[in-house]
């Protein structure tokens, strides 16, 4: 099975209600006019693409039409794929992966979000690719204010053979990961994959909280974290996309995890993030299992939905 038709798998939600209401317009149109545009327009804010890209979709669309003399609707299927993935593969050309294989050690990276996104599930899922790459890797508990996190990333940690640091509930997370960046360099870990508690983006307080983790990362590592890492659940559409928002006014985030694109039809809300947050989407989330953590690559994810 090729990327694209393992990822479409994956993405048959997304796919099936985007493709088959697409197509359905493109079928009952009998001409190419300024109607089926809106309606083309429409169709690509409710995928949950956003506004700002859909403007730049449509913009382009309607250039092509014009300067190609299209009044064919049947034919704006492929013309809309090709258009996408222009313009994400302009977007993404100079953005790199999560990097399996870091040459900083420790490489660091933490991981925020609000709670229910699946963050504790997808460290398990890095630590594991990271461990498979041949790295010494290393669990934070820095999420104290949920016992149920800290057992759970425990659970995960004995499950893949990792070592986990943490504290009881409710101790302070800077000193969980200040004694963990300790044995991090002590230790010499390759890596350091640091949870955190899934903080309410409206929370100033808590916000604060991720600086003062960051500044405790920054007295072992002074370039560290190396990323910090939003986890984004795809269910929620464009309210993600908000919630980011949000976590940017406080914390410098290096790229987005975006999970449970396997059992929504939001899945569009991948396409819209980059454009409005300026932020790339680093790998996303395609099922239960631990390999279902796959790297997001622009195109293939575009045609998995198109084709």
């Amino acid at each position: 099975m090729s990327v694209v038709s393992g990822l479409k798998k994956k993405l048959a939600k997304t796919h099936n209600s985007f493709f088959r209401r697409l197509a359905e317009l493109l079928r009952i149109s009998g001409k190419v006019d300024e109607e089926l545009i809106e309606d083309i327009e429409d169709l690509l804010v409710q995928a949950d693409i956003g506004l700002t890209l859909t403007t730049k979709i449509v913009g382009e669309l309607e250039e092509y039409i014009r300067i190609n003399k299209l009044n064919n609707p049947e034919e704006i299927y492929a013309v809309l794929e090709n258009i996408i993935i222009h313009i994400l593969s302009d977007e993404y050309k100079n953005e790199k992966s999560l990097d399996f294989n870091p040459k900083q050690r420790p490489y660091v990276l933490l991981f925020v979000g609000v709670n229910g996104v699946g963050k504790t599930t997808t460290i398990a899922k890095c630590a594991l690719r990271f461990k498979k790459e041949g790295n010494k890797v290393l669990l934070v508990a820095g999420d104290t204010f949920r016992a149920a996190a800290i057992e759970q990333l425990e659970l995960w940690a004995k499950r893949i053979s990792v070592e986990m640091i943490g504290q009881e509930y409710g101790s302070d997370p800077s000193s969980v990961i200040f004694n963990a960046m300790q044995s991090a360099k002590a230790q010499d870990y390759d890596v350091v994959l640091i949870d955190t508690a899934g903080r309410l983006h409206t929370k100033i307080n808590l916000m604060r909280e991720l600086e003062k983790i960051k500044r405790t990362i920054q007295k072992h590592v002074p370039d560290a974290p190396h990323q910090t890492l939003l986890v984004i659940d795809a269910t929620t559409g464009q309210n993600g996309v908000q919630q980011a928002k949000k976590f940017l006014e406080s914390i410098h985030i290096d790229g987005v995890i975006l999970t449970k694109l396997d059992g929504t039809a939001k899945g569009g809300v991948a396409l819209g993030i980059k454009d409005s947050l300026s932020i790339p989407i680093k790998a996303i989330g395609v099922g239960e299992q631990m390999d279902d953590l796959r790297d997001f690559n622009s195109e293939d994810f575009v045609k998995a939905i198109f084709e």
